[in-house]
Formats: structure tokens, C-alpha cells, sequence
């Protein structure tokens, strides 16, 4: 028995996450999204019926067919017993746009088709890109509140008041969920593409008090980018280029921390521990995004994180200058000023830097003195440890802190021995 109950413990959450998202999609295709909470309903009652019986009886011959034939006959049992069917759900669609089907197909076509058009709808401009955000992680992803709050370092009331408002527009948009067709894509690409972009920071850059970054996360913005590539509509070069710095950001995921939960510098990275998979999947997807003439931020900041990735190249910050001065003129943010300082820094030295870093004038910002700090290193201890000493008192991450802590420990040490 304990055997029993260890193995279907191990293996459940991982199913939840990997199938929760498929079994909703495909439901609520069925009921339509004004009534997503039904289909959330049923497949969280189908994975409490699976931690009830496979405890008992140990693991099925085959768990996910279990999971979506026991979600079928579920979904087919409710229609049959309540009125909801009747009353509100039938009555309120119309016919022109929704036709019920006889059985629940989760076909591996459906599941695909099904969730593409799920993350058109969970991607919708009339919510807020946080919004969009909350939605993708609990809706396309499987993640409960509590961990959203954890992801946001946000209160779960907040999240939860969050989630309300932003499923009730979508109830109100009247957003169905339907085999999306061109001329539903053109103008929804661009917020799907925004919003996994935003997802996928959320992971690599993490806000979060104890996590420097949330590899979970990360990896869910590259799955759910996987499947847009994987359909014809939505197969764009944009889409390549994002899923490509995707692939190259995570690559070197392993050896951005060490074991303290510390962040380790680009120079300082162990590359024996970047993945060369993940990098060769990035250069496939960037060539893929270079088939056109287009060029986007993706492709730029695709292209960016491909020349970190080839560190032998003695011409690879020229060229990474270059690009962030594309960049900008694309799309300013502080950031990506920031990072173009430090690259300026490799090309024409800290003295040079420092002018440029300070014409910024970001006093509010934990980047920018930690980046001073940086120039200031191997000119001036002093004005680098008061300036990461800012940083430290700025930023809200706590792994954050625990680094600049860790170099001003070091240059104050190294005064000492000047001394």
C-alpha cells in the first residue's frame, strides 16, 4: 500500500500540470468560455477521483487515457443531471456559432487545435498584461493561486480579486473558443506573443523574495511557445525569434545561481553547465526567423542572446552593441539602456561606460547603481560599494541582495589589503 501511494504521489502532480490545461481547453470548447469555471470544475472532480482511486488501487496501465476518459464520462454525467445545460448554456449561445457535439473528442488534433484558441482567448487585450499573465499561468498552466501570489510577490486576495476581474471581461468580451482561423489571428498574435514574453521574464528575471529565477515558469512560457510554432497560423517569424531567445535564455538557466541561490555574473558562469540542446534548438528557430525581411524585437534580442551564447567570438560584443543600438530605436526601455551600457563597457571601457550609464539618470532603479557599481570596480572601490551598497536597499529580491552583498564584502576587503 505505501508503494502504492508513493508512486501515483510522484507521478500526479506532474500529470496535473502537463494535462489540466489540455482537458480544460478541450471542454470548454464545448461549453464555451463564458462557463470555463464548469470545465475547471470537472477536470479538478476528474484528478480528485484519481488521487481517491489510484491510492487505493495503485497507478492505471495507461494514467493520462484514464484521466480523459474519466473527464469525458464527467462532463457527459453533468450535462445529463442538471438543467444548467437547458436553462442557461443552450439557450444563451447561438445556434449560427455553437454546435453541441455527441461526444468529447480529445483526439491529440483537438487538444492542439483546443488550446491554441485557449491562448487567443486567456491572451485578450481587454485585460491588463498582468492580468494576462495570472490567466495564462492558472488557465494555461495549471498553477494555483497561492503559487501566482508567489510569483508576483503578491498577496493571494490580490491575485484572486485579479483572476475575478479578468475572467468576468472575457465572459463579457463574448471570446469563444473556436478553431481559430487567419483573419482571428492577425490581430491577436501580437498580445499572445507580448504576453508569453512577459511570462517567461517573470521566470528568467524573477521578482521573487527567495528565487532569483522560476525555472517552472520558464518553462511553461517555452512549451506553450513550442505550440505556436507548431501550427501553420500562428508559425510566424516572430514567433521564431522569441521561441530562439527563449531557448538561448535557458540554455545557461543551470549556471545563472549557485548552490547558495546566488547569482553568478555572465563572465563567472561555468559554461560546461549551459545546455548546447537548448542552444542548438535557439539556432534553428533563429534561422527559421530570419526566412523574411522582418525584424522585430524578438529578432533582436534573439540575436543578443545568441552571440552570449558563442563566447569564443573575439568580435561578439561589437556585434552585441550594434544590435542593442537596433534595439532601442525600436523599443526604449530603461533595461535595455542599461544593458547596452554594459556592452558599451566591453567595447570602449568602464571610463566610457560610466558616461554613458550616468546620462541615464535612473536613481530609483536597483539596475542601474548595480551597474555602476560594476564600472566603478576597477576604478573606484569606494564609488562602487556606495553604489551597490543603493542597489541592495532598492531591490526587493532577495537573492539579488545576497550577491551585491557578496561583492561589496569583497571590495571592502580588498581596500583593507590596500590599507
Amino acid at each position: 500500500m505505501v508503494e502504492k501511494a508513493r508512486s501515483y504521489n510522484e507521478l500526479l502532480p506532474h500529470l496535473f500540470r502537463l494535462e489540466y490545461a489540455k482537458m480544460t481547453a478541450v471542454l470548454c470548447r464545448h461549453f464555451g468560455l463564458k462557463h470555463i469555471e464548469l470545465a475547471e470544475d470537472i477536470v479538478s472532480d476528474t484528478f480528485l477521483k484519481a488521487t481517491e482511486t489510484w491510492g487505493i488501487d495503485g497507478l492505471p496501465e495507461n494514467p493520462t487515457a484514464w484521466l480523459y476518459a474519466v473527464a469525458k464520462n464527467k462532463a457527459k454525467d453533468y450535462l445529463k443531471r442538471q438543467t444548467l445545460y437547458e436553462t442557461q448554456i443552450k439557450r444563451g449561445i447561438r445556434k449560427d456559432k455553437f454546435q453541441p457535439e455527441q461526444d468529447y473528442d480529445f483526439t491529440q488534433q483537438t487538444i492542439a487545435d483546443s488550446q491554441l484558441a485557449m491562448i487567443f482567448a486567456v491572451c485578450n487585450p481587454i485585460n491588463s498584461p498582468e492580468a494576462q499573465i495570472c490567466l495564462a499561468l492558472q488557465i494555461l498552466c495549471g498553477f494555483s493561486v497561492e503559487e501566482i501570489a508567489n510569483a508576483f510577490l503578491t498577496k493571494t486576495e490580490t491575485i484572486k480579486k485579479r483572476l475575478q476581474r479578468a475572467r468576468k471581461n472575457l465572459r463579457n468580451d463574448k471570446f469563444q473558443i473556436k478553431v481559430l482561423q487567419q483573419a482571428n489571428l492577425a490581430s491577436g498574435l501580437d498580445t499572445v506573443l507580448k504576453t508569453l514574453y512577459l511570462l517567461f521574464n517573470e521566470g528568467y528575471l524573477s521578482k521573487s523574495d527567495d528565487h532569483f529565477i522560476r525555472k517552472e515558469l520558464c518553462s511553461e512560457a517555452l512549451r506553450l511557445m513550442l505550440m505556436l510554432t507548431e501550427n501553420p497560423l500562428t508559425n510566424t517569424t516572430q514567433t521564431n525569434a522569441l521561441l530562439a531567445l527563449m531557448c538561448f535564455q535557458s540554455s545557461r538557466l543551470e549556471a545563472r545561481v549557485n548552490e547558495k541561490g546566488e547569482a553568478i555574473l555572465y563572465e563567472q558562469q561555468n559554461r560546461s553547465l549551459w545546455s548546447r540542446e537548448l542552444i542548438n534548438k535557439g539556432n534553428i528557430y533563429l534561422v527559421n526567423a530570419c526566412e523574411g525581411n522582418e525584424i522585430s524585437k524578438y529578432h533582436l534580442e534573439a540575436a543578443i542572446a545568441y552571440w552570449h551564447t558563442t563566447p569564443t567570438d573575439s568580435h561578439r560584443w561589437e556585434r552585441i552593441l550594434q544590435l542593442y543600438n537596433q534595439l532601442i530605436l525600436i523599443e526604449y526601455s530603461p533595461m535595455t539602456a542599461l544593458n547596452r551600457a554594459f556592452a558599451f563597457a566591453k567595447v570602449y571601457g568602464n571610463e566610457q561606460a560610466i558616461k554613458e550609464a550616468e546620462k541615464l539618470d535612473l536613481p530609483e532603479n536597483s539596475h542601474y547603481h548595480s551597474l555602476l557599481g560594476y564600472l566603478y570596480t576597477t576604478m573606484n572601490a569606494d564609488k562602487a560599494v556606495a553604489h551597490y551598497t543603493k542597489a541592495v536597499n532598492l531591490t526587493k529580491s532577495l537573492s539579488e541582495k545576497k550577491t551585491l552583498k557578496r561583492e561589496i564584502e569583497r571590495l571592502k576587503e580588498i581596500c583593507c589589503c590596500r590599507a
